[in-house]
């Protein structure tokens, strides 16, 4: 078996007030005053309070933005080469910070023997593996791989393949890293689906050490891995590219289908494991949005606490795709409530459910 050792995490430096960056959208929408007092209303119920990006515009005047022209319309808008081009610039820096503080003072760079990156939000080649390997002047002879475009669930895919890989070498020290730049995928089209977009989504990026169960140290044993893809959701929730950039669809039937299929998903998911609910300690479950978190709670008849480290990572940082869950999983770590075993969860296109059990070892 394999355990996480440790996990880190960046964030951009633009740290933006959810009260601006609604301001920045009612500009560029240019709605009527009842479009206006909607998005009001859903803003202020998004459960969200700071979202950080690489993008400073959303909180500076229209003279001072960065990324978008200076005009009220966006045009000409950004191009999907211009958002690669930051995507490039920023990606591999922001990966670096979260594997240097994931790493401490306990490993050096050059003691990683498998490399895996995660990213949906950004794509190229030589791609965000080969920028981290030099910018960290990795062995040249790592071990490479790279999970892209799976989603907000890709972190526990790579888990799975970091466990995976540390079961078959007892001398692997395998460094996963999730960075997602979501901002920079922003629409001016005011479908429903961009709008709840542009509500939710942030910039981030976090970096777990995976080792084999023989190395020292405490940490979190990676016991059991369960998914499913329920395809009635397949349009519920999607990613696709444009010439304008990366189209998110995520419908307001999301919450109810997992409301309606997340207690046999995770009754399935406890058995494989030899688990029951009562047996778990803590709730690690992917903040997609408040109204996921709160169908979740309602569905499993979670109390008010249970899934307060989700709560909390929505409100400070958004949702940041696919590194959100190693946030909520390392914020559950640093408040020591690691007694008994954590049952996580996040969910992706498709519509992917994706979970994980860990336990402290």
């Amino acid at each position: 078996m394999s355990k996480i050792l440790s996990i880190g995490q960046a964030v951009p430096a633009h740290k933006h007030q959810q009260q601006d960056i609604m301001h920045f959208m009612q500009q560029v929408y240019a709605g009527s005053e009842e479009d206006n007092r909607k998005l009001r209303f859903l803003y202020h119920h998004s459960g969200i309070e700071t979202r950080h990006s690489v993008v400073p515009d959303y909180s500076k005047s229209i003279l001072e933005w960065k990324f978008y022209p200076h005009s009220e319309n966006l045009e000409p808008f950004p191009s999907l080469e211009m958002r690669m081009n930051w995507y490039q610039k920023f990606a591999a820096p922001l990966s670096v910070d979260a594997i240097r503080e994931c790493l401490g003072t306990q490993f050096s760079p050059g003691q990683i023997t498998h490399l895996i990156t995660v990213s949906c939000t950004g794509m190229s080649a030589p791609g965000l593996d080969l920028q981290v390997l030099e910018l960290m002047d990795l062995p040249k002879d790592i071990f490479r791989t790279s999970v892209n475009f799976m989603g907000c669930y890709a972190a526990i895919h790579a888990l799975k393949i970091a466990d995976a890989i540390c079961r078959s070498d007892r001398q692997a020290k395998v460094v996963l890293v999730a960075t997602e730049l979501c901002t920079l995928h922003f629409q001016k089209d005011a479908t429903a689906d961009q709008i709840v977009s542009s509500m939710l989504f942030s910039d981030g990026s976090a970096a777990a050490l995976i080792v084999g169960d023989e190395h020292p140290g405490s940490g979190l044993q990676l016991r059991n891995f369960y998914s499913e893809v329920m395809p009635r959701g397949k349009k519920d929730m999607a990613w696709e590219l444009s010439s304008t950039g990366f189209l998110m669809t995520l419908s307001s039937y999301v919450p109810n289908l997992i409301e309606e299929d997340f207690r046999a998903l995770t009754e399935k998911a406890l058995t494989k494991a030899g688990l029951k609910q009562g047996n778990i300690g803590s709730w690690c479950i992917h903040p997609g949005g408040k109204k996921i978190l709160d169908a979740i709670s309602k569905c499993l008849n979670l109390g008010i606490d249970d899934l307060k480290e989700s709560y909390e990572v929505l409100r400070q940082h958004g949702n940041m795709s696919s590194a959100t869950i190693l946030f909520v999983l390392k914020k559950i770590v640093e408040k020591k409530r690691m007694t008994a075993p954590v049952f996580g969860a996040a969910f992706g296109p498709g519509l992917t459910m994706e979970t994980f059990v860990v336990a402290p070892v």
